[in-house]
């Protein structure tokens, strides 16, 4: 029988999920785990909910997740200006359900901002330009400026973070936790523990993972406390106002509603999804 293969996102929103796991784990960005776990390289991830609406043969941990019910603060569009006349949007490579759900609330809200895709990294302080390369602030034009005043970029995770951290004098945000539930009303989901089928302890591995949840967020304080970059009262915040990790039956209706809407869309083919829990 060989290791467990287990892999999870390298984001702070992952800490409570998986922080104390017994065996070595893969740390990735999204977009990496889904297509790993795709291929079979992984049995177990911690992985966008996109992965499971595109492929649902797998089995999904109950009642984990990572879910906002409002505002989630590390899932947004920086931008200037009203988000209305924003021209182009730039895209996070690494994520999968940020940018599917972006497309779907353009969609709903009736606005067609050209949205292109990016290589990852921070964004300057004055502006940016289509790769994203820093400007230096005396050598910013006019013209650059007006450019980038009309341009946006989406970002997600500890990057969303540290860009709110450092530029949040100079941008907007828009953030689609929030957007979401004015929206739809309902939580959403971000991430889920997803489990290949041939997997045979699916069962004992669930329950692990519940656990492990169950006393990462006991003991909250203590994991707060081990981060070293992160201002301790901002992680209280982001943990317990901002997050969610259960995936209970309004969770469920959310992604239900996701599913829904990224048919409609046309991000996924159209038809109803069974979902199997362990």
């Amino acid at each position: 029988m060989h290791t467990l293969r287990i892999g999870c996102v390298k984001y702070l929103n992952a800490c409570p999920l998986i922080r104390g796991w017994q065996g070595e784990v893969d740390f990735d960005h999204p977009s990496a785990l889904c297509k790993r776990l795709a291929k079979g390289e992984l049995d177990v991830a911690l992985v966008s909910s996109f992965e499971l609406l595109r492929n649902p043969t797998y089995r999904i941990v109950d009642d984990v997740s990572i879910s906002s019910d409002g505002p989630v603060y590390s899932v947004l569009v920086a931008h200037h200006g009203d988000i209305s006349e924003i021209e182009e949007i730039e895209l996070d490579p690494a994520s999968e359900t940020a940018v599917n759900l972006l497309h779907c609330l353009l969609a709903e809200l009736e606005l067609n901002p050209r949205l292109v895709e990016c290589t990852t990294g921070s964004l300057p302080a004055t502006g940016w330009v289509r790769r994203g390369e820093p400007v230096a602030p005396a050598s910013v034009s006019p013209a650059v400026k007006k450019s980038a005043a009309r341009t946006a970029r989406l970002l997600i995770g500890d990057q969303a973070i540290r860009f709110r951290k450092n530029y949040s004098d100079q941008f907007e945000f828009w953030d689609l936790g929030e957007q979401w539930k004015k929206h739809v009303g309902l939580p959403f989901v971000y991430a889920l523990w997803l489990i290949r089928l041939e997997v045979a302890n699916a069962k004992e591995i669930a329950n692990r993972l519940r656990e492990l949840r169950d006393e990462n967020l006991a003991n909250l304080d203590e994991l707060i406390g081990a981060d070293k970059e992160f201002d301790h009262q901002f992680l209280s915040r982001y943990y317990r106002e901002h997050l969610r990790f259960s995936f209970g039956e309004k969770e469920k209706e959310g992604l239900q509603t996701f599913a829904t809407l990224c048919a409609t869309h046309h991000l996924r083919p159209k038809g109803d999804l069974t979902f199997t829990f362990v």
